[in-house]
């Protein structure tokens, strides 16, 4: 009796055991996307940043759901990527959206504007000042759906064949430059032309262009602009910060079960910006105090321990004396001659030079302060 009852049970559930692989690949379908890319192969970090996408969709599926990556040029030109998505000539593309303030100058607000936001005022603005819904409806008319990925920072002025000692200098200036800020030099009598990284350095080699701007140093060198161009000027005031864009064909992404997109979204729009390592060390030592003392610093993140203005012989924190602190972070410094057991407290100091206080440098290699 009871071998009967234990088959029996044995092949009620044989069903359901069959049926879980099933049901598993309904919600886990095998998917096959193409990435169409607005950066050369040459720049790992631009580039580099799909291929990452790429493999950490694979790695968060279980290969299931796969973009294979192209190089601008592979399928289509770097700068009509949008276009290609409009189309639905491919599945998905990074590009930044001020590639095309030709069909709108908004897509400039969402990558960079003149004068316009740093990294983490950016980030502030898309995730918390309703950025993301603002650029959300502008894609839904193109057909596409958006995704933040990356920014460059603060990028450099760009090459020059000439010196140019002033705004006079830029009248007839052929230049390479992209969104917005070719409206400015337009204003300023250059004349802005929008070329893709890879056409960048034959036009300046050939007299094309007699000046181009790019990112900084690092992608300028991969594409050999030194070797071609001979001034560098910084900062690019048109690029206080350069967001990418990871944009898909809107019926791509409306055929994606839930657990996809989250996996879209968690690479692409997550990933967090740290400082490096060694410029948190750098930062503890200058600012020789607890914690948060160092976060207060411009190179940190946090309040300061100390109102502004306030008088302190030890930090708040730990309440142990302080060494010295760097000029870079504003904050108290040491009169030449005293002890932290002088009694004469800490003052506040500027952190710009003026006639009246010279910059002197700190011995060790420390960073300059100001002192009386």
């Amino acid at each position: 009796m009871e071998r009967r009852l234990i088959l029996g049970a044995a092949a009620a559930a044989a069903p359901t055991a069959l049926a879980a692989p099933a049901f598993a690949q309904t919600q886990s379908p095998a998917i096959r996307w193409r990435l169409a890319s607005s950066f050369p192969k040459n720049l790992d970090i631009l580039f580099g940043g799909a291929e990452y996408l790429a493999r950490r969709v694979a790695q968060m599926t279980d290969n299931r759901f796969q973009i294979r990556t192209f190089a601008a040029g592979e399928i289509v030109p770097a700068l009509q990527v949008l276009d290609a998505l409009q189309t639905g000539t491919i599945e998905c593309g990074q590009t930044a959206s001020l590639y095309y303030v030709g069909k709108d100058p908004t897509f400039a607000a969402f990558t960079a504007i003149p004068f316009g936001m740093n990294m983490r005022q950016m980030t502030s603005w898309l995730r918390h000042g309703g950025g993301n819904e603002i650029a959300a409806a502008l894609y839904r008319d193109y057909n596409v759906v958006g995704i933040p990925f990356g920014d460059t920072g603060t990028q450099m002025g760009g090459w020059f064949r000439r010196e140019i000692r002033g705004l006079d200098d830029l009248k007839g200036v052929k230049c390479r430059i992209s969104g917005l800020a070719g409206h400015v030099f337009a204003r300023l009598g250059a004349a802005p032309t929008q070329i893709a990284a890879s056409d960048i350095y034959p036009s300046l080699e050939r007299g094309t262009i007699d000046a181009a701007e790019w990112i900084g140093p690092y992608d300028d060198e991969k594409l050999g602009f030194q070797r071609v161009a001979k001034y560098y000027y910084a900062p690019g005031f048109w690029d206080g910060c350069s967001r990418g864009v990871f944009m898909m064909h809107q019926r791509a992404w409306d055929a994606l079960p839930d657990l996809y997109r989250n996996v879209l979204r968690s690479p692409a729009a997550r990933r967090r910006w740290r400082w490096p390592p060694a410029t948190t060390r750098r930062t503890r030592r200058r600012c020789a105090g607890c914690w948060r003392a160092a976060r207060s610093c411009g190179l940190g993140r946090g309040r300061s321990c100390r109102p502004p203005g306030a008088r302190r012989t030890s930090c708040t924190r730990t309440r142990r004396p302080r060494t010295r602190a760097s000029a870079r972070c504003g904050r108290a410094t040491r009169p030449s001659g005293t002890s932290s057991s002088s009694g004469s407290g800490w003052r506040r100091t500027p952190t710009r030079t003026s006639p009246s206080r010279p910059r002197r440098s700190v011995e060790g290699g420390r960073a300059p302060v100001l002192v009386p």
